[in-house]
């Protein structure tokens, strides 16, 4: 399951991509299938083990872009080991409500991303994460669980706080807070009670099938957006036909090469309220491509 959009993030060939926090590395596979220059970063290196060996079994049987590359890197969020300005778009995908010391991870989100670029950022949305603390502490209160629950605008000033500018946000996925709420009631580990294993099928059928009223975000989400100065982003508007399409082609292409069925079961918090700011092009990029390089990198194609 994806929680960003990648057309809107802008992600395609050559475009130089970090997922904080990869996990299984679900964001890093759709990632490299476009063609982008793939970093997996994660604490965990056992994760990272099956990542690395995806990037390979993908690479083997799947016709990727030739401009696509994908590398693991192991390490700490809080002092990565990248030069400053070295990613057109870094994704922290549900990992900063598990970071204690969080402004210090938003400060290297910021470090490593290029002027003109692109942070996404994901979240459990505040109410559906209430109740979930309100209906079980074994949900929170355990190594390496989630240490706070955001509300939007203090999400919004940490971030814009670095001198980002706030480009939009949405929510997604609000199909998954009934999910653990169940798990909350009946108890987390108890993945086989029949209220669990019921509504997961739900959800595992929504991903398998995309259907329209859950497919569109109109049907199953609460969005808003911001205007961000006109080099860097463009208001967002509601998905049109081809863009539904495109989705269910995406869903159609994860049934095909068994992505999904690997990552059903991943990450199915509560629906996620989805953030991206864009990092002011200060001129020439950094990559010596010339003035306009941030700006059509990281600018006009995230309209939110």
């Amino acid at each position: 399951m994806l929680t960003v959009d990648f057309d809107r993030l802008g992600v395609g060939p050559v475009t130089r991509f970090i997922e904080v926090g990869a996990g299984a590395g679900r964001h890093s596979y759709e990632a490299l299938r476009r063609g982008a220059q793939v970093a997996a970063f994660d604490l965990d290196e056992v994760e990272l083990k099956g990542v690395e060996e995806m990037f390979g079994a993908l690479r083997a049987d799947v016709e990727l872009p030739p401009e696509a590359t994908g590398v693991v890197e192991a390490g700490d969020v809080l002092q990565m080991p990248y030069e400053d300005a070295t990613f057109d778009v870094v994704l922290a995908s549900e990992i900063l409500e598990h970071v204690p010391e969080d402004d210090r991870a938003i400060t290297e989100l910021v470090r490593v991303l290029r002027p003109g670029g692109l942070l996404a950022v994901t979240v459990p949305c505040w109410l559906p994460e209430r109740i979930c603390w309100a209906l079980s502490d074994e949900y929170h209160a355990n190594e390496g669980g989630h240490v706070r629950i955001y509300r939007a605008d203090e999400l919004r000033e940490k971030i814009t706080v670095t001198g980002l500018t706030s480009t939009g946000s949405h929510h997604a996925h609000a199909l998954h807070s009934p999910y653990w709420w169940i798990k909350c009631a009946v108890g987390v580990q108890r993945d086989q009670h029949p209220l669990v294993r019921g509504y997961h099928r739900l959800l595992v059928w929504d991903m398998m099938k995309a259907p329209e009223i859950t497919v569109s975000p109109r049907h199953c989400s609460t969005r808003s957006s911001a205007r961000a100065s006109p080099s860097t982003s463009a208001s967002r508007s509601d998905p049109d036909a081809a863009t539904v399409a495109a989705r269910r082609a995406d869903r159609g292409r994860m049934r095909a090469d068994g992505r999904l069925d690997r990552l059903t079961s991943e990450a199915l918090w509560p629906g996620p309220v989805v953030r991206r700011w864009a990092r002011r092009s200060v001129g020439p990029c950094p990559g010596g491509d010339g003035p306009d390089c941030c700006r059509t990198r990281a600018g006009g194609r995230a309209s939110l």
